[in-house]
């Protein structure tokens, strides 16, 4: 190493040499992704080399100006301090596309796919993101240990052209190499030479990916970032030129079907953070042999008196997703509904419909007002009062709040409970906790209560269990009590143990639990999403008008009939007629059976009912794409 350094070498093989460094880089940092995520990820063969496609793209993305730098054709820039300047450039450049794969692979448990560029309109109202991050940088203090020595040994590496003997040989050496980088450039962010190559973008890392999870791991964060600056989210497929023949197979406008009175029962929605399926052990019987007790005591006894499905999901991997899916019926493909133009559109929510009957409707969030854009989505969507952390705090002080995020689940149902006394029935509203949620707090005085346990979340679900329990307490000795319906489902889910839970299909898995004092107890043998919540909620109250939702009235639905979608890295999942299909948009890519919760036994081309799946999938995503883009989210 030392004899290669002490030779004279030429600006275009001490850039080549440089840029190898980085390709190493890019290795460690995939590595690295894959042993914080391995319960998640499987690191192939296929993954390293298609990963490689992905990182030429990012490197040449990022190092463009560093390139042309190095390879410009000017004798007087070839001294000491000219590149020196240049090594700095390197370094800052490639130094930040280190820490944003670095930090990335912290994050993708949370959302089980690279970040991209809406990242920075889903945080953009938050004050606590230094806290946040803080708090992260000391939870992973050797990812900045690592951070640090990568970057010392790229110092140390770092190669300096020596300064030309011959003019001549320099003007043509580094024309002739500019000449050549410039198609190799195109080439590599292209993602290959041919016409037929179209620049790669997301979903091609599908190719290299045994799962949709796996993508994640094929790309790189840069790569993620730079591809969805200013790109258009949703693009309307083909698949139907008939109208009729893809309204046959789906159609999200729903024509009143009850012939019975309206019922102005109140509707009382918990979307509870981070509150996978996974943790409740009512909801898992036969999980570890039938052993299995969960976290959720309180909600396990909630369970005994309430409605629920074999089998629910949530419509995708972020709170963001969450909010329209549960509150709209808008599910999450591509990228989270409110971050998109569509966001913009003309439509509505159960609020808003139920609003337009004589209700009185709130919104409650602990969190800053205005967070997540929560606030903002509320209000567009019917809800005619909002009730954040600024409210919370002026009816009952400052002591409540968690020093990060919002205020504790505890006192906050608490408060949700009081305050619904006081609104004017029929009334709906629906509340979002934030206790669950990182950095996975739980206040001093339970600590001792409900210790550390072997996931971080563990503790905190126990929190919000024994919170739940405490907000149905008080709910119960209300005189709204039993006229309401109670629907209780998560935003999302969160950190798993178990591999059922870690497919790519587990990681959607949600509880939907319906609660109606006055009814009986009843675990239907169907397929539940969150975006069928506000069909059914409708359904029960015997709702008479047209309305617009992609879910279902799932209780008026033959089992046969009951499916569900979701998205993920590029990778549509259609679960119907007790199997999940797996389509890239175009073929489909993998079908299993829903018994096969590992998601081992690929059964594509031998089930029966793989085409018309297909095309009821497709009849879906149509449907969406059609509707986002020309402002058709309303009868």
């Amino acid at each position: 190493m030392k004899q290669f350094f002490s030779k004279p070498y030429s600006q275009i093989l001490a850039t080549g040499w440089n840029l190898l460094l980085i390709y190493f880089v890019y290795q460690i940092a995939r590595y690295e992704y894959y042993l914080l995520n391995t319960n998640y990820l499987i690191y192939t063969s296929d993954v390293f080399w298609g990963g490689l496609m992905f990182d030429t793209s990012a490197i040449i993305y990022t190092n463009i100006l560093y390139i042309v730098l190095m390879l410009f054709p000017w004798h007087r820039k070839e001294h000491r301090k000219y590149h020196l300047v240049c090594k700095w450039v390197f370094l800052i450049i490639n130094g930040a596309a280190l820490a944003i794969n670095l930090a990335d692979s912290v994050y993708f448990r949370y959302t089980m796919r690279r970040t991209t560029t809406t990242v920075f309109n889903e945080f953009s109202n938050e004050g606590n993101l230094g806290t946040i991050i803080g708090t992260e940088f000391i939870n992973h203090w050797y990812l900045v240990v690592l951070f640090a020595i990568i970057i010392a040994f790229l110092w140390k590496l770092y190669a300096i052209p020596q300064a030309p003997r011959s003019i001549r040989n320099y003007y043509i050496t580094n024309i002739v190499s500019l000449l050549i980088a410039i198609p190799l450039c195109i080439a590599g962010i292209r993602g290959g030479f041919t016409t037929a190559v179209r620049p790669i973008t997301i979903s091609n890392a599908n190719q290299y990916a045994q799962r949709p999870t796996d993508a994640a791991l094929v790309l790189n964060t840069p790569f993620s970032l730079i591809r969805t600056i200013g790109k258009s989210v949703f693009t309307i497929p083909n698949y139907f030129s008939s109208k009729e023949q893809m309204e046959a197979l789906f159609n999200p406008i729903h024509a009143s079907y009850s012939d019975s009175a309206f019922i102005p029962k109140n509707v009382v929605i918990l979307i509870v953070e981070s509150f996978g399926r996974e943790y409740i052990g009512a909801l898992n019987k036969d999980l570890e042999g039938g052993r299995y007790k969960g976290y959720t005591p309180c909600v396990d006894s909630l369970i005994n008196k309430s409605t629920t499905f074999r089998y629910s999901f949530c419509n995708g991997r972020k709170s963001i997703d969450g909010m329209p899916s549960i509150l709209s019926s808008i599910p999450m493909f591509v990228e989270p509904f409110f971050l998109t133009p569509s966001s913009m559109n003309d439509y509505t929510g159960l609020a808003g419909l139920l609003a337009a009957e004589g209700y009185e409707t709130a919104f409650f969030h602990g969190a800053q007002n205005g967070s997540m854009g929560f606030q903002a989505f509320a209000k567009k969507t019917g809800f005619q009062y909002y009730y954040g952390r600024t409210e919370y705090e002026a009816s009952c002080g400052t002591d409540d709040f968690d020093g990060t995020w919002a205020i504790w689940d505890e006192p906050f149902l608490q408060y949700y409970a009081d305050e619904m006394s006081k609104m004017k029935e029929p009334f709906m509203t629906a509340v979002f906790t934030a206790s669950s949620h990182h950095p996975f707090a739980i206040p001093e005085k339970y600590k001792s209560v409900f210790p550390e346990e072997s996931l971080q979340i563990h503790k905190c679900i126990r929190y919000t269990d024994m919170a739940i329990g405490k907000f149905f307490e008080k709910a119960s000795s209300q005189p709204w009590f039993k006229n309401s319906i109670f629907v209780l489902t998560s935003d999302h889910t969160n950190m798993s143990n178990h591999a059922e839970y870690q497919s790519d299909l587990g990681g959607f898995c949600s509880p939907i639990i319906i609660y109606d004092p006055t009814a009986k107890p009843t675990i239907h043998n169907k397929i539940a999403q969150q975006i069928d919540i506000l069909p059914t909620i409708l359904g029960l109250l015997h709702y008479q008008k047209p309305y617009f939702a992609f879910g279902i009235d799932v209780l008026n639905t033959p089992a046969e009939d009951t499916w569900a979608v979701n998205y993920l890295n590029g990778i549509y999942q259609y679960v119907k007629n007790g199997y999940v299909l797996q389509f890239d948009g175009k073929v489909t890519k993998a079908i299993y059976s829903l018994n096969d919760s590992l998601m081992k036994n690929d059964l594509k081309g031998k089930i029966e009912a793989e085409s018309q799946m297909e095309n009821e999938l497709k009849a879906i995503i149509q449907q969406y794409m059609e509707r986002m883009t020309q402002d058709r989210l309303m009868p």
